[in-house]
């Protein structure tokens, strides 16, 4: 089984009103494909606070379909690679390796000021390493994290960004 996530976050002024998108591919062992769309937004926020968030709404929605799959050992894939597409440097980098730093310094940055989105990246962190764990445990790998060009002719990149800005707009 193959699970690919494309996330998107956007806003509408820098902070203003913003919205996140998920583009979600599963792949099945022989093959058949199911996609899964959705999205969400907030009257006041940040760019990188709805890439955040999106990432966050990608890992609960892949943590579902693990428990689905532990619940019904019989239904459990032979292979499980799970890969998240950002066009975000900052979710790429920040849970790639800044976030250990971050927690190593008692969330300070390299410049020893509070890293901004503590509560996201928290949360963030503690999915990646929950799943993470799971994924190691039935011997399937961790979660691959995959750096994209936004606004580059990326389809799914650009199906995330259409579902985020789509959010966003519904809160006028």
């Amino acid at each position: 089984m193959k699970i690919t996530f494309w996330t998107d976050g956007a806003s509408r002024g820098n902070p203003g009103r913003g919205g996140w998108g998920v583009y979600t591919i599963v792949t099945g062992d022989s093959g058949e494909e199911k996609v899964f769309n959705f999205s969400g937004g907030e009257k006041l926020t940040t760019n990188n606070q709805m890439e955040l968030r999106a990432t966050i709404e990608a890992l609960k929605f892949l943590n579902k379909i693990i428990k689905t799959y532990s619940l019904h050992k019989e239904k459990k894939p032979k292979s499980l690679i799970v890969t998240i597409f950002t066009d975000s440097k900052y979710v790429k980098n920040g849970i790639t390796e800044w976030i250990k730093n971050w927690e190593k310094n008692n969330w300070k940055n390299a410049n020893r000021k509070p890293v901004l989105n503590k509560d996201l990246w928290q949360e963030l962190g503690s999915l990646k390493e929950s799943i993470n764990d799971k994924l190691i445990k039935d011997n399937f790998g961790e979660i691959i994290w995959e750096y994209v060009k936004g606004h580059f002719g990326v389809e799914e990149n650009e199906i995330a960004d259409k579902l985020a800005t789509e959010a966003a707009d519904k809160l006028l």
